[in-house]
């Protein structure tokens, strides 16, 4: 599904209008109608407590009147609260306004702030408050009655909806210019803002959804945009069914190069990740003395030993033996659990300077490039071969010469900004995980939880895109399908157990109900008619 800026909406809107003849009248009222239907299938018996619509002067505002008229000829209470005097407002808005107050619809006006303090202080603590105040067409911050409004309802315990995004949120960039709307739920109109799906508005947005609003989907599609929400929907075309002849050779070798003294279950998460993934052989590779633990906790994947120097850790003359493991594999997953000795680092960035196939690089085999210059050249050649990425924060800071908060202000610039330096396609793990392209494509992963915050849950989803590398999917599509898959399955284990304890073991043997639930295919494999 595709995310939009305010402008690339704005153009959608004026596509709609002019190229499908859909009136903004009518694009108001579906968006209102939905907005009032959303909350009745949300709600329920709890609208009865009242809701307070509160409305500024805009099409925000215009959505709002629409949504109360609805909600009232349902019989649920409503009051309507317009910031403004009912002159004062022009165009659709105003038409809407007209419509809801010949309802019969209680109109509070607040044109100054002393009648906004008197209205607002009568809002019931149990209700519910719909904020219509600004839509995306605002920017800058809030400003007037309506900064007045969201200081008020800030201060007080109340359960707020926002209507296409939280009011005082500039819809991109995501950015706190003033007071800003704290949502519990977020009803987007026609497609997810870019300001509700990262940075610190995917906090105040709360949950949210899309209305439909009436317009036709080739109205978004001819805008182009290159930001796109990973849902069931996307993956579902990224999934490769098995044949009916599929062997283990031919759903891919992957070689992990992973595990060091004290980390070797980065090595073991890794290499189960990638089978319950579905790929065809896995080879760990490992200094010598780490390999009788490794192999004695996953009998399913092959060992190769790597030799090491005298503190246990990888040594340069590993070189050699792993080219030799490298050309059994289909990809590489390199990194996890490896250490920072010197030895390391140096064995690291010799291999990738010079590898021919796919490659996952993580945790270690990140930080063997920390603060280096001229990353696009030293990652060159593995590049060209496929190259996926996956920091956390703290590794893309270290990449990129920054503070991890620096990374967490703005996720969605640095994602992309790393890609574009590394020639790679960039995983940045952590709350709503971004897949960036380096061509300026990014994409937002819309699973996942809390609850994925344990000891190797990144190592797993290394094993993951690895797997997917080895049977042949490109980059981009490998870490869309595989990051999306490692939060579903973690969603669907928190479902059956709760959120605490959530071990990264059971996120990986959780792939395989997640993958079929992704196919309409045989499970079988079998096929023919059914009885």
């Amino acid at each position: 599904m595709e995310i939009v800026t305010a402008e690339q909406m704005r153009q959608i809107d004026r596509r709609a209008i002019d190229d499908y003849g859909v009136s903004g009248l009518q694009l108001m009222e579906s968006a209102g109608r939905g907005v009032a239907e959303a909350l009745v299938h949300d709600y329920g018996d709890d609208l009865h407590r009242g809701v307070t619509v509160l409305c500024g002067k805009g099409n925000n505002g215009g959505d709002g009147f629409v949504a109360a008229r609805y909600l009232w000829q349902r019989g649920i209470p409503v009051v309507l609260l317009f910031l403004g005097a009912r002159g004062s407002i022009a165009g659709d808005a105003a038409l809407q306004l007209e419509s809801a107050i010949a309802c019969g619809l209680p109109l509070h006006e607040c044109p100054d702030e002393a009648t906004l303090a008197t209205s607002l202080s009568a809002i019931p603590p149990d209700g519910l408050v719909v904020d219509a105040l600004l839509g995306t067409g605002a920017s800058g911050g809030a400003r007037g009655l309506v900064r007045a409004a969201i200081e008020a309802i800030g201060q007080r315990s109340l359960r707020i909806v926002a209507i296409d995004l939280p009011s005082g949120l500039d819809a991109d960039p995501s950015v706190r210019a003033g007071p800003v709307v704290s949502a519990e739920r977020t009803y987007t109109l026609c497609r997810p803002k870019l300001a509700i799906v990262s940075g610190i508005g995917a906090d105040l947005a709360g949950r949210w959804r899309v209305i439909p609003i009436g317009i036709p989907d080739e109205a978004v599609t001819a805008e182009k945009t290159n930001h796109e929400w990973i849902d069931s929907d996307l993956v579902r075309r990224l999934v490769r069914p098995r044949r009916v002849t599929a062997h283990k050779g031919s759903l891919g070798h992957l070689l992990v190069i992973a595990g060091g003294p004290g980390k070797t279950g980065a090595a073991v998460l890794v290499a189960r990740g990638a089978l319950r993934a579905g790929v065809g052989l896995v080879t760990v590779a490992l200094p010598g003395s780490a390999l009788p633990i490794v192999a004695g906790q996953l009998a399913e994947a092959m060992t190769d030993r790597l030799p090491e120097n005298s503190a246990g850790a990888l040594c340069v003359a590993a070189i050699e033996r792993a080219r030799s493991a490298l050309g059994e594999a289909q990809a590489l997953a390199l990194g996890p659990g490896l250490g920072r000795d010197q030895d390391t680092i140096e064995f690291v960035r010799l291999l990738v300077a010079e590898l021919g196939v796919p490659t996952v690089l993580d945790a270690d085999g990140l930080n063997a490039f920390a603060s280096l210059p001229n990353l696009e050249r030293r990652l060159a050649t593995v590049a060209r071969c496929g190259l996926v990425l996956t920091p956390h924060p703290g590794e893309a800071a270290r990449l990129l010469g920054l503070s991890s908060s620096q990374i967490q202000d703005d996720r969605w610039r640095w994602a992309r900004e790393l890609a574009a330096q590394t020639g790679g396609i960039v995983v940045l793990k952590g709350h709503r995980t971004i897949v960036a392209h380096p061509d300026g494509r990014a994409a937002i992963n819309g699973s996942g939880n809390p609850g994925m915050a344990v000891p190797g849950s990144g190592d797993v989803l290394t094993g993951a895109i690895g797997a997917a590398l080895a049977r042949g999917l490109p980059p981009w599509d490998a870490a869309r399908l595989c990051v999306f898959v490692h939060g579903q399955s973690a969603d669907r284990r928190v479902a059956e157990c709760g959120i605490e304890g959530l071990l990264a073991s059971e996120i990986a043997d959780g792939f395989p109900l997640t993958l079929r639930a992704l196919t309409d295919d045989d499970p079988t494999g079998r096929g023919g008619p059914t009885s």
